[in-house]
């Protein structure tokens, strides 16, 4: 009989402790980066996170001995299930101590729970949607994390081995993209300025006051990530609401000049058909803020980073470019535009986001830079 208890999460002091676990797990980690904990109050909360216009969940602890050990978020995407054909049940906010007995209670209990509601299958670790972290660090360890990835103790996939019927479903990559310290690459200048010339793509400088409303950039950026998305492992279409609430939560964090988006100006509005969303590394500000809390002094840390670029890394948190007009180079005019603005502010090099290892169209666009495969992140599977 397992000495591992599993309780639900009922109550506002369950998710409190459901959230506050992390901290207590990765406390001194020099490569962790916790996230703020109004974001994942935000995110977890039914009545805030507008996933749950599609989404169901529920969340459970582990306790051994008394103690709190472990914890695990049970997730059901039902656009996403309908959308694939696939009768899912997600786990995600996955963390727990070294110890097989703590992680086959905590997936049972998600596995259970995608029983009751009919999934015949258990995929993970994913969030609720493709913008929350997914995959479970599998290689990289000893590298810094990012406010969109899981960081994660090596021992965690040491113990997904050892679960019986859990296999691969899926493996990400990242690069870390090194800046060039004074100018950029000549074939990276002259094909921006021939795709400039013979498409007539562009990117404009975006002013703050053009970001929001219904015609705003933030509404065309996040229009653009739908289809470009669309056919990705984990992706399921963001919903008006979904779009309102990143527009309104996250965007006007974001330095404008950080910010590209590529029009086509053959068109008769200037069709954006390709976004780079990229910020300062936070990774060592969130490190300062106490249990992921502003107050007292985490705010000036954040801002610091966000306002003043105190940071040697960038975050190029989502790079894509609508699939008819790949083809055309368009990825190039991203880096033709950033880099210069990257240099100003004496970024060393940047963490791409994360992306298939089967995706040799994105990993590509590396290669006019000086680059490391450094991270590998694993998604797992397993029939019900």
């Amino acid at each position: 009989m397992s000495s591992v208890e599993i309780r639900k999460v009922t109550d506002w002091k369950g998710l409190d402790a459901f959230i506050d676990l992390h901290y207590d797990l990765y406390k001194g980690s020099p490569y962790d980066a916790p996230n703020l904990y109004s974001d994942e109050l935000n995110t977890l909360s039914k009545d805030k996170n507008a996933a749950f216009e599609f989404c169901e969940a529920e969340y459970f602890l582990a306790y051994k001995d008394g103690r709190l050990v472990g914890r695990v978020a049970a997730i059901v995407n039902h656009r996403y299930n309908e959308q694939w054909k696939r009768p899912t049940v997600r786990f995600g906010w996955l963390d727990l101590i070294d110890d097989i007995e703590v992680l086959r209670a905590l997936l049972g209990a998600v596995e259970d729970y995608g029983r009751q509601k009919g999934m015949t299958e258990i995929i993970g670790p994913l969030g609720f949607t493709d913008m929350d972290p997914e995959g479970m660090l599998i290689h990289g360890f000893d590298q810094l994390g990012t406010m969109a990835t899981i960081y994660n103790y090596e021992y965690y996939p040491k113990l997904m081995e050892q679960m019986e019927g859990y296999e691969k479903d899926n493996d990400y990559v990242e690069y870390k993209v090194f800046v060039p310290k004074e100018g950029m690459p000549e074939k990276l200048v002259k094909l921006s300025q021939m795709i400039e010339k013979r498409y007539n793509l562009h990117c404009p400088q975006i002013k703050r006051s053009e970001v929001f409303g219904p015609n705003g950039y933030g509404q065309k950026v996040l229009e653009v990530v739908n289809k470009t998305f669309a056919n990705l492992y984990g992706y399921s279409q963001m919903t008006q609401r979904q779009i309102d609430s990143y527009v309104r939560e996250y965007f006007k964090f974001f330095s404008m000049d950080m910010l590209c988006v590529i029009e086509d100006w053959n068109t008769p509005n200037h069709d954006v058909v390709g976004v780079g969303i990229t910020i300062p590394s936070l990774t060592k500000a969130l490190q300062k803020c106490r249990r992921g809390r502003l107050l007292p002094f985490g705010w000036w840390h954040v801002i610091k980073a966000l306002k003043f670029h105190k940071t040697d890394i960038v975050d190029m948190l989502l790079i894509g470019v609508l699939p008819e007009y790949r083809t055309k180079g368009a990825n190039a005019l991203f880096f033709y535009n950033l880099i210069p603005v990257y240099q100003k502010y004496g970024f060393k090099w940047g963490e791409s986001h994360v992306h298939m290892e089967t995706n040799t169209a994105v990993q590509a666009q590396w290669q006019m830079f000086e680059n490391e495969q450094h991270k590998r992140r694993r998604c797992y599977k397993k029939q019900l």
